[in-house]
């Protein structure tokens, strides 16, 4: 094991690297570090250093989109009044219901429509206020248990084919509202103590290093990459999510869970190298074409 001084070193190039994930497709921060910092650091002083750096990065990301607040707002509000009693019910079980089996269920229901969207599939919803509602209840249960959301939000936003300003915009409007909602509830839980707040210190860096970096270079990727990248990089995360899930409650040995998450990035690279190499753009239903005798349009060309 690291000393503390070198668990710190390794909690900042964690959130280096995410953050800069996170400035680039709005979301990742969450996934991509409670994963790899649990090795160093429990969760219950982990946990509540994220909330807090978490609330300054979805206000980055919506000063950063607010030209595109607007059309974002719309998508957004039907989430967000579903997350508020899906964070307090959350925030109940988080008491009574252990974490790993709710991220191995959210795991396992997510790792399907993931790669589906990686592989161009798109049937939008035309009820979206409708389904954003039952969405915003998932999402704030598994939000304040597992401080992770990026994934199944993602997979709605694609899914409807947005385009990434307004994309970013939504989901830093929403993660704003269920971090404000989650700090609440941990600060009444007591779970704010000085260990905690200490790893605020190697995290805020890391961020202003990442997140800046990261949206420079996502302003240089087209529109229908950037879904392909997001949705590559949720595959990539929820199958290590998923690998470290079933080794935690023993359902499976390291090498035999680790073989799942090498399955899925074998897959996933199959469909980068189909749509990169070989040039193949699946048509994309758009919402109002559902309602035209359900004519497409071709997805726009990477290259």
């Amino acid at each position: 094991m690291l000393g503390f001084d070198g668990s710190i070193l390794a909690l900042f190039g964690i959130a280096l690297f995410a953050g800069t994930v996170n400035g680039g497709l709005g979301y990742g921060f969450s996934s991509l570090t409670v994963p790899l910092a649990l090795l160093f650091f429990p969760n219950k002083m982990l946990a509540p250093a994220l909330v807090l750096v978490e609330l300054a990065i979805n206000s980055w990301i919506v000063v950063l989109n607010r030209q595109s607040l607007a059309a974002a707002r719309r998508r957004a509000v039907p989430i967000i009044i579903g997350l508020i009693p899906g964070v307090l019910l959350g925030s109940y079980l988080l008491t009574s219901v252990h974490p790993s089996d709710l991220k191995l269920c959210t795991y396992i229901v997510l790792l399907p429509l993931i790669l589906s969207q990686a592989a161009g599939y798109r049937r939008p919803i035309r009820s979206e206020h409708l389904a954003g509602v039952p969405l915003g209840l998932g999402v704030g249960v598994l939000y304040s248990t597992t401080t992770i959301s990026g994934p199944p939000l993602a997979v709605m936003f694609n899914n409807q084919g947005v385009d990434k300003n307004e994309f970013r915009a939504a989901l830093g409007t929403v993660r704003i509202v269920e971090t404000t909602m989650t700090a609440i509830v941990y600060g009444f839980m007591g779970l704010f103590t000085a260990p905690s707040i200490r790893l605020v210190a190697p995290l805020a860096p890391a961020v202003l290093i990442g997140l800046p970096l990261g949206t420079w270079l996502i302003h240089r990727v087209p529109s229908e990459t950037f879904r392909r990248v997001c949705m590559s990089f949720d595959a990539w995360i929820v199958g290590f999510g998923l690998a470290r899930t079933i080794m935690e409650l023993k359902l499976l040995s390291a090498s035999g869970a680790y073989s799942i998450w090498g399955a899925v990035i074998l897959f996933d690279l199959y469909l980068l190298y189909r749509y990169f190499v070989l040039g193949y753009h699946p048509r994309f239903v758009s919402p109002s074409a559902h309602g035209h005798g359900g004519l497409a349009e071709p997805a726009p060309a990477s290259r």
